[in-house]
């Protein structure tokens, strides 16, 4: 119980009071998306840069860590497209959609935050391993098997290096790139960023989490768990269960991953699918109805999974 108040309650709180001010007409649509696009354009990849060009590379990147975190995601993301056209008859784009709310978990606004609070700040080097490719590998893969669903394989060269290029003008990717660079800068000339800037990168960082969070409440606010009961319960059971399940047994069986590695890798695992899910659904106008859903529902239901996955962990 003491898991669920001090972890994973505080950053629900953050949410519910996004999703409280959104409802009740104190924060408007306006306010959310200007808060959102704050969080998401700026802030967060200042973050990531700055995470980034902190990490050790050498001990974060570990492959057995990245290789049970992605096995479960794209395992997942697999099941996901032949169950929804086997068992829920979709269509191959309705499917690549839905597809993709299984594999791409809130790996930052929930995991960083809740990875944190239970484990402490030290505990993040290898979400950050994880996130460092996250959006960059996953997108790539998601926009690529829509792709071929829609065109039916033709023309994917083009289709892959118009996809090449629609990630890496994403600003969360931008910050990952930044990070990267500024860590081989500092490396190759030995020289360190002014302190101020890394000062002003501090505050920038401090306001991510919190402003994410609080928007993410706001946007869930539109979003109305209705119809599709069958999909939208997929989705969960493959985001909350199967995906972080795989991660953890090949964490601990296979790869004896050390305790901060597993809960890097699985706790990242647990996490319901993010807003991401659904704008990839809305930009190929492929099941909306599904990936809006599924978000809003995996999201209140993760208090309870990763609540269990904490006690499972060591």
């Amino acid at each position: 119980m003491s898991a669920l108040i001090d972890v994973i309650l505080p950053v629900f709180l953050v949410m519910g009071f996004g999703y409280l001010a959104t409802w009740r007409g104190l924060f408007t649509d306006g306010a959310v998306e200007g808060l959102m696009r704050f969080a998401q354009t700026f802030a967060v990849p200042v973050l990531l840069a700055r995470s980034i060009a902190k990490l050790d590379l050498g001990a974060s990147y570990d492959l057995g860590l990245m290789v049970s975190f992605y096995t479960g995601a794209i395992l997942a993301f697999a099941i996901g497209i032949a169950l929804s056209r086997l068992w829920l008859d979709r269509s191959p784009v309705d499917a690549a959609a839905i597809g993709f709310c299984c594999l791409f978990s809130n790996s930052l606004l929930l995991g960083i935050p809740i990875t944190e609070r239970a484990y402490g700040h030290e505990a993040l080097a290898g979400n950050f391993a994880i996130i460092s490719i996250h959006s960059p590998l996953l997108f790539t893969i998601g926009i690529l098997t829509m792709e071929a669903a829609r065109n039916r394989g033709a023309g994917l060269g083009a289709v892959g290096i118009n996809a090449l290029k629609g990630v890496l003008r994403t600003p969360m990717v931008i910050g990952i790139l930044c990070g990267f660079a500024i860590k081989a800068g500092v490396n190759v000339t030995g020289h360190d960023l002014p302190e101020p800037v890394w000062a002003a990168m501090n505050m920038v960082a401090g306001a991510a989490l919190p402003a994410a969070l609080f928007g993410l409440g706001g946007v869930l606010h539109r979003y109305k768990p209705e119809g599709d009961s069958r999909a939208i319960a997929m989705v969960t059971v493959l985001s909350l269960i199967v995906h972080p399940g795989v991660a953890y047994a090949l964490g601990h069986w296979v790869f004896g991953l050390s305790a901060a590695g597993l809960r890097s890798a699985v706790m990242t695992a647990a996490m319901a699918p993010g807003v991401n899910a659904y704008i990839f659904a809305n930009m190929y106008g492929a099941a909306k109805r599904v990936a809006a859903s599924s978000v809003l529902v995996a999201t209140g239901l993760s208090i309870l999974t990763i609540w269990g996955w904490l006690a499972i962990l060591p």
